[in-house]
């Protein structure tokens, strides 16, 4: 005889209890008093008017039918009060705090796409909704949820066009995501760049379809950059096999350039065997964690003279890229955490690829798009300042590190 551990909830709609039921009565009590103030101050611009006989010209006429509102706490009725004139005088009272036409709060309706984008799909949308709301929730199907959803998209495309000469932009990190949309040709590869300002904040840039990674693309998403002022970085992050450097020289040439390490050194394994790819993996780290530049050549060389004669495309792969791969040495070492690997985006869109996994069935490229735009904003959120940003005003005027620390200006040592 078969056993289950999944309990059954009875009656699971029809749950309630004293507390949001004393929540939604005083509610209602209080959104009624409201009301009652707001008609007192329309009625008070009539006070001057009367009727021939005498009498106010403008009175109360009743209520209108109780119109129940979706909050976060259940349905709540209201009773909009009814005015009339006297003196044929058309007159009507609308209140500011519900209006004409509004079924649900504000809040309420910007909670829809969110429970959307936290991973509730839109056609489980209004059971879920009747659990949180109670059975009473209406008017929160599928279609009203995609309708919500289309604010996505006119708040990606004004966030497309933002101005980004507020402050400069001292590091920027690229890489390309790939969404796996099923049913389309041109597989998605949105074309992500964070970067860093002069105060260490870190924040998105751009978030934009590209086809695959192409120096195409990544010309025309650079380019929208320095249209909208993004100043030229003093570095840029990223990995070796996009179209993003070709584009880079093209549009910033005086940027310097950073090849992730975490990238290349899964790039030199894959050449190896299995069993000596631990051993090459230490010498890769004894590379990219040496104290300074000098130990990190002797390092590099190392690793060439030890691999190159029985691996030769191991080493070939790492050697194409030694200066790209040593450049962060001429940065300040509170900075080398970040700067040494394009792991900024790729940790951000851990979850966004969760949540893109669950939905690349039933969305479009747009609307991937915009998902990843807004997942990306509830991550950027969370982001905390990168670690010494007070060195990167001296990164932006020019001043001189090596192996990571600052350089002593000779004609300041003679003065």
């Amino acid at each position: 005889m078969g056993t289950t551990n999944i309990v059954d909830f009875a009656r699971r709609d029809e749950m309630t209890d004293a507390l949001t039921e004393l929540l939604k009565t005083g509610a209602q009590q209080l959104i009624a008093t409201a009301v009652e103030a707001e008609l007192v101050s329309y009625l008070a611009q009539f006070t001057g008017l009367r009727t021939d006989a005498g009498y106010a010209a403008v009175v109360r006429n009743g209520h209108h039918p109780a119109r129940p509102f979706q909050t976060g706490i259940g349905p709540v009725s209201v009773r909009i009060p009814k005015v009339r004139s006297k003196d044929g005088t058309p007159v009507t009272f609308r209140s500011a705090l519900a209006p004409p036409y509004v079924r649900r709060t504000k809040t309420l309706e910007a909670a829809l796409p969110w429970l959307y984008l936290k991973g509730i799909s839109s056609g489980e949308m209004a059971p879920a909704l009747k659990v949180l709301l109670g059975p009473d929730a209406v008017g929160l199907s599928a279609n009203t949820v995609s309708r919500l959803k289309r604010d996505w998209a006119n708040e990606y495309e004004a966030w497309k066009g933002a101005e980004l000469d507020d402050e400069p932009i001292v590091y920027i990190w690229a890489d390309g995501v790939h969404s796996g949309l099923r049913g389309e040709d041109d597989k998605l590869c949105a074309l992500v760049i964070i970067g860093v300002t002069a105060r260490g904040k870190k924040r998105f840039l751009a978030i934009e379809d590209g086809v695959r990674e192409s120096t195409q693309s990544w010309r025309e998403v650079l380019l929208n950059l320095k249209s909208r002022g993004m100043n030229a970085p003093k570095l840029a992050i990223g990995d070796g096999a996009m179209g993003f450097w070709a584009a880079m020289d093209e549009v910033y040439p005086e940027t310097r350039h950073q090849r992730c390490w975490q990238h290349k050194t899964m790039n030199v394994l894959n050449c190896l065997p299995k069993l000596s790819q631990p051993k090459a993996k230490a010498a890769l780290h004894d590379i990219w964690q040496a104290e300074t530049k000098v130990d990190a050549e002797k390092a590099f060389d190392l690793f060439i003279k030890t691999y190159e004669p029985k691996y030769p495309k191991a080493t070939l792969c790492l050697q194409k890229d030694r200066e790209e791969l040593m450049a962060f040495f001429d940065f300040p070492a509170q900075h080398w955490q970040s700067i040494r690997t394009s792991n900024p985006i790729e940790s951000a869109f851990a979850t966004i690829r969760h949540r893109t996994k669950r939905s690349k069935g039933c969305l479009s490229r747009d609307g991937m798009l915009h998902m990843m735009f807004k997942l990306g904003q509830c991550a950027e959120q969370n982001w905390r300042k990168l670690r010494g940003f007070d060195y990167l005003a001296k990164v932006i005027t020019g001043v001189t590190f090596k192996d990571g620390i600052e350089t002593t200006n000779p004609d300041q040592i003679t003065a």
